[in-house]
């Protein structure tokens, strides 16, 4: 399909000739005499690229630039002048035009920039595409009740600079959140700076949240700019804030306060403009309680909570979000379209989702791919576990008689102490499953109470991750007031 070339002139021997050039290259040409009229013809029948003359009466051509990047701001535009200043091209660049053709032109010289225009809205387009895929693959899915309290908080929170602290269980979808927040922000056309505090090691994530300088420390062989940083300008999503170390939140509280940051093994400060949305899956006051978390930032962070509320509490939205994967996955994975029986649906309602979205997705793409029939039925389900079994392993525990801690010191004591906790195993699970949940959660208990409910002792005896110790706690509903 031939290109689109529209020339807006007030001279018509310039027209003639552009004309010309370019219908003998095979592009089609229209042209218009003033701005206004080009204007017109765009809105008509938009162009594919314009080459706009900067001095004409009535309206000029910066005015004409001005109001085509209104209608379509993709659109390229090079503009032409006899008799142009370096002001006017530096006008016009900062007004978006790509290129500036000076009069009298030659025709290499102006294919050239034809070329490169059309190239330029190549790439355009195709940014767009891609901006608008990524903007589906992060779409909040649901219409029940606790899902539309969640937006009408980020409706009020986006348009401004405020922090947002976002709060809820792991896999719920906070990313999504944070990233609905930037996206209708007026942040939205600068960076989405997205940082694991939980997955970066404690001896690296000063460095890659400040930057650092060549030669710092050991293994520093270049200069390398730090998240905030990066995301000047834009918003930074710190993702399981919790888990960093108490030297780091005070580095990112004097980010927030002072809005400046000092990459290691520099002196020099750097202002940063960047809108901060944290998250996390732990209980920042028992953190702080425990002095595991500061106070003063939880506060700075703490300006606009928005509490993501678990699966369980919206399944109504269940269904949307089960079309919503199947389609996305199978776009995806290039996968035959399928439709859910309403009776596997409802199963899928049913269910007991301890991983929330992040699971349910998981469990949607298995079953596309596993499946052979056009119809996901209920035998097609792998062994999905009721909700109304949630509450039977907190159960079973909280009502084991009291025992002493088991320590240390007291070995001679642990098959006494040990032995409730067993009759009750052996009494109350039907499952396998259910008999890994029980002995687990009483296993984690006794290890709490044996190192006083520390939480960084206990994660270290058990040799795994403070932000895996508190997911365990989350799963199994574990709480120093009723386990203690």
């Amino acid at each position: 399909m031939k290109a689109r070339i529209l020339v807006i002139d007030d001279e018509a021997a310039i027209r003639d000739s552009l004309r010309m050039i370019l219908e003998y290259e095979g592009y089609d040409v229209t042209h218009a005499v003033s701005g206004p009229d080009g204007l017109s013809v765009v809105r008509r029948e938009p162009p594919d690229l314009v080459l706009l003359d900067i001095r004409m009466p009535g309206t000029s051509g910066i005015e004409t630039l001005a109001e085509l990047r209104k209608i379509d701001e993709a659109l390229p535009v090079a503009m032409m002048s006899g008799h142009g200043t370096i002001s006017d091209a530096m006008q016009a660049t900062r007004l978006g035009a790509f290129d500036f053709i000076e009069k009298p032109f030659t025709s290499e010289r102006v294919l050239v920039t034809v070329a490169k225009g059309l190239e330029v809205r190549e790439l355009r387009q195709e940014n767009r595409a891609l901006k608008l895929a990524m903007e589906s693959r992060y779409e909040i899915v649901g219409q029940g009740p606790a899902i539309r309290r969640v937006l009408d908080l980020v409706q009020r929170a986006a348009p401004t600079n405020a922090t947002v602290l976002l709060l809820g269980e792991s896999g719920v979808g906070k990313e999504l959140v944070a990233r609905t927040i930037h996206r209708n922000s007026p942040r939205a056309g600068q960076r989405f700076v997205q940082v694991n505090c939980a997955a970066i090691p404690e001896e690296l994530i000063e460095s890659e949240l400040f930057g650092h300088e060549k030669g710092s420390f050991t293994g520093a062989t270049e200069k390398q700019l730090g998240k905030f940083e990066q995301a000047d300008r834009g918003s930074i999503f710190l993702d399981e804030v919790g888990d960093m170390s108490p030297k780091t939140q005070a580095k990112v509280l004097r980010v927030l306060q002072e809005q400046e940051v000092e990459r290691l093994g520099s002196a020099r400060t750097i202002k940063v403009d960047v809108r901060v949305i944290a998250a996390t899956n732990k209980n920042l006051d028992e953190a702080i309680t425990t002095g595991e978390f500061r106070e003063d930032l939880y506060f700075r962070l703490n300006v606009i909570p928005i509490i993501v509320p678990p699966l369980r509490e919206r399944r109504e939205d269940i269904p949307l979000l089960v079309q919503h994967f199947a389609k996305r996955i199978g776009d995806e994975q290039n996968l035959r379209p399928r439709r859910f029986d309403p009776r596997a649906l409802e199963m899928l309602q049913r269910a007991r989702w301890r991983g929330n979205i992040r699971e349910l997705r998981n469990t949607i793409e298995r079953l596309l791919i596993m499946s052979s029939g056009d119809v996901i039925r209920p035998e097609d389900l792998p062994n999905l576990e009721p909700a109304e079994r949630q509450g039977m392993a907190a159960a079973v525990v909280v009502a084991r008689p009291e025992t002493a801690p088991l320590t240390a010191e007291s070995p001679a004591a642990a098959p006494e102490t040990m032995a409730p906790a067993d009759t009750a195993v052996r009494a109350v699970p039907g499952t396998l499953r259910e008999f890994k949940e029980v002995s687990e959660r009483a296993f984690l208990v006794d290890k709490l109470r044996e190192f006083g409910w520390n939480i960084s002792r206990t994660a270290e005896a058990l040799d795994t991750p403070r932000s895996n110790l508190y997911k365990k706690l989350e799963q199994y509903g574990i709480r120093q007031e009723v386990d203690g």
